[in-house]
């Protein structure tokens, strides 16, 4: 009950021996014990309920009726003659009103109209409409900051476009042109690009005799002509008035004959096919992208590079093009020819596996082969190794290159296997193809599982120039493709200068001697006294030896004598098609 009824709660304890009573101060305290279990019931008057439950947040309670006990309230006013007539002029009125009337009335004076709302009833009984109306604003102002953003958005884009965009023509600005072409060369590694810097001779003669607008179209026809050709791995911009910058894929002569055709004929010729006697003249300096370029991208200074280029054929007074670094270009095309081509290639038969036989020149047993490639190119026939393989390596697919070959020789070593011919067969692992994202101990397992090979049968060919690139990794590799059970042998032994640190830390099964100490220029008998050490050394060390590149009967004998037997060579056997390997191999059953 309401501490306020406190004389209630006395008289109630009374009547009603045993009963609890809990007083609080307010009504909510009330209503709240009640909620939480405190108190089993709620004890007040009937007009107190009456007003109580006009409350919205009280309209899940329930009023039980029961009269406990009843009390008259009455009026009285000071016992004196005034004081007997107003309460007698009262008793009269009262009773001319029926019972009903009388009720009604009271009620209104004491609790129907006296319960005012405050914030929580109107929260609680419109909460609804209080959260539509919050999700509205919410959602006028989520509206109002993406409008924003979009505008500002907008704006930053068009500013953008004001500082990166030529507005008369369409293309890159400077500024654009530089942005877009270090991000084209960055993405695109395995492009051959130039960049070329073009000039109209005289450009201010025509703007001054035939007008800035002629000169606008001019430069727009132009831009048209030249962009019709290009990719969306190039990029165009104008420089400054008349002269625009243009990276472009190096594709061969054809392309830029192609370009001379479609752009440079209609630009020279476009006043002249409009009746107007002029002719343009156009120079262009033309720098090719050399793997500096890609490794350390500055299109200032390719820009430089290509304005000398243009200023030197702007000074000979002849139309066309000067290139920057002529010899670039040959690169560039031969690049492009084996570079480009080389999927092609292997799609269609071009590359093919060749086999030079390693033998023991004690018995004249054939022991394995080593697999070479060789490129029979549509355009540029047989192909030497000397020329393709350090092409591949720069433009980083010597690897592409090294999977095929792999490949190629398990399927072949399958065959012999059928037949009943187990052989072993040596590989070449590119220090290009050692890197951490690719688990090579890995590939070579899977290729084995694939083929049913034994591990054996692959030797796996590691020059010693590997060492100086990565020699953790390339340790790493080495002890782990040992460990699956293949022969790592160590290529090109004393061709370099890194070859007696390399014994030492890295784990190989075989050494294959370079034979330049024999062959090479200098001190023959200190050649032959240096082989001869080598070969006890790495006896000492427990390791296999073969010589590579016998090409004499006196450089097989004396490296039998010195106690190395294994030896591969055109004294022997040059490299040959797997036909005639197998002819050979078969003569030897």
């Amino acid at each position: 009950m309401l501490r306020s009824q406190g004389g209630v709660a006395e008289t109630v304890r009374q009547r009603y021996p045993g009963i609890g009573i809990n007083l609080y101060e307010t009504m909510p305290e009330c209503v709240n014990a009640l909620r939480a279990g405190t108190v089993d019931a709620l004890l007040h008057n009937s007009y107190v309920w009456s007003y109580v439950l006009q409350k919205p947040s009280y309209s899940d309670l329930t009023v039980q009726p029961s009269a406990m006990i009843t009390m008259d309230f009455r009026a009285g006013a000071p016992d004196t003659p005034a004081g007997q007539a107003l309460i007698g002029r009262l008793n009269r009125g009262i009773a001319e009103i029926s019972e009903t009337r009388r009720q009604a009335i009271t009620l209104d004076y004491t609790s129907r109209r006296l319960y005012r709302y405050d914030f929580s009833d109107y929260l609680h009984e419109y909460w609804l409409v209080v959260v539509l109306i919050v999700l509205a604003f919410a959602a006028a102002a989520v509206f109002f900051i993406r409008k924003q953003r979009v505008t500002h958005r907008a704006h930053e884009e068009k500013l953008r476009q004001l500082v990166d965009q030529d507005p008369l023509t369409g293309v890159l600005s400077m500024e654009g042109f530089r942005k877009k072409a270090e991000e084209l060369i960055r993405n695109h590694l395995d492009i051959p690009y130039m960049l070329s810097y073009n000039n109209i001779r005289n450009f201010k003669y025509i703007n001054d005799s035939l007008g800035r607008e002629a000169g606008d179209d001019l430069l727009r026809f132009w831009v048209g002509k030249a962009r019709q050709m290009m990719t969306d791995e190039e990029a165009m911009g104008r420089i400054t008035a008349d002269r625009f910058a243009i990276l472009l894929r190096m594709e061969g002569e054809e392309k830029i004959q192609r370009e001379i055709r479609e752009v440079v004929h209609p630009v020279r010729d476009y006043f002249t096919d409009r009746g107007k006697e002029y002719r343009v003249r156009l120079f262009s300096g033309v720098y090719l992208l050399t793997p500096e370029d890609y490794r350390e991208i500055d299109v200032d200074r390719m820009l430089d590079c290509a304005r000398v280029a243009e200023r030197k054929a702007r000074e000979s007074h002849k139309e066309g093009f000067e290139f920057y670094n002529p010899d670039q270009w040959k690169k560039g095309e031969q690049i492009a020819d084996i570079c480009n081509h080389l999927p092609t290639a292997a799609r269609n038969g071009e590359l093919r596996v060749w086999y030079q036989p390693q033998v023991n020149y004690e018995t004249g047993e054939i022991t394995g082969a080593e697999a070479l490639c060789r490129w029979n190119h549509p355009k540029m026939g047989w192909i030497s190794p000397a020329v393709f393989i350090p092409l591949l390596e720069e433009a980083d697919l010597i690897y592409e290159l090294d999977s095929f070959v792999w490949g190629q020789v398990c399927r072949d070593l399958q065959r012999w296997n059928s037949q009943g011919r187990h052989h072993s067969v040596s590989v070449n692992l590119s220090r290009n193809d050692l890197r951490n994202d690719r688990d090579i101990p890995g590939q070579f397992l899977d290729m084995i599982r694939a083929y049913g090979l034994t591990p054996d049968q692959l030797r796996i060919e590691i020059t010693e120039t590997a060492f100086t690139e990565d020699a953790a990794l390339l340790i790493r590799t080495t002890a782990r493709l040992r460990e699956l059970g293949f022969q790592v042998e160590m290529d090109d032994f004393g061709s370099g200068y890194s070859s007696l640190h390399m014994l030492k830390e890295v784990p190989v099964d075989r050494i294959k001697l370079d034979l330049h100490f024999l062959s090479g220029t200098g001190d023959p008998e200190k050649g032959r006294i240096i082989v001869s050490h080598i070969i006890r050394m790495v006896h000492s060390l427990g390791m296999k030896m073969i010589a590579e590149g016998v090409e004499t009967a006196s450089q097989a004998d004396f490296l039998r004598t010195h106690g190395c037997f294994e030896m591969q060579g055109f004294h022997f056997y040059k490299p040959m098609p797997v036909d005639e390997f197998e002819t050979i191999d078969s003569h030897q059953d």
